[in-house]
C-alpha cells in the first residue's frame, strides 16, 4: 500500500527524460525552420548585393543609401567611389552604400499615356 521513496524518484525521472528529448526535438525543428525562411534568404541577398557593388565600373549609374543618383566617375579604389552627383559636383562615397545599380532601360523615361480631350465627338 505505501510506496517507497525511491520507487517514486525513479518513475519520476523516467518521464522527466521522455519530455526532454520531445523539447530538444521541438527546438532543432523551430532553428530549421528560421534557417531555411530566415536566415538563408537573407545570406544570399547580402552575397547578390557585395557582387553587384564588387562590379560596379566606371559610367555606371547608381544610387545611394541616401536615395541621390549619381553617376560612377572613378571605380580603381576598392573601397571607395568617386560619382558625380551633378554637373561639376564630384563626391566619393563608400561602396558598401550603394543602394542598387541603375541599369540603362531603368533610366528611360516613358512617356503618360494621355486620351484626347474629346473622344465621344460625333463627327457630322
Amino acid at each position: 500500500m505505501f510506496i517507497s521513496p525511491a520507487f517514486a524518484q525513479a518513475e519520476a525521472a523516467v518521464s522527466q527524460t521522455g519530455s526532454s528529448t520531445g523539447m530538444i526535438l521541438q527546438l532543432i525543428l523551430i532553428f530549421a525552420v528560421f534557417y531555411i525562411f530566415l536566415i538563408r534568404p537573407q545570406q544570399k541577398r547580402i552575397k547578390q548585393h557585395e557582387a553587384m557593388v564588387a562590379a560596379v565600373k566606371k559610367g555606371d549609374t547608381v544610387i545611394t543609401g541616401g536615395g541621390i543618383y549619381a553617376k560612377v566617375v572613378d571605380a580603381s579604389d576598392p573601397v571607395d567611389l568617386t560619382v558625380e552627383i551633378a554637373q561639376g559636383v564630384q563626391v566619393k562615397v563608400n561602396r558598401g552604400t550603394i543602394r542598387d545599380v541603375v541599369l540603362p532601360e531603368d533610366k528611360k523615361s516613358v512617356p503618360a499615356k494621355t486620351k484626347p480631350a474629346n473622344t465621344n465627338k460625333k463627327s457630322k
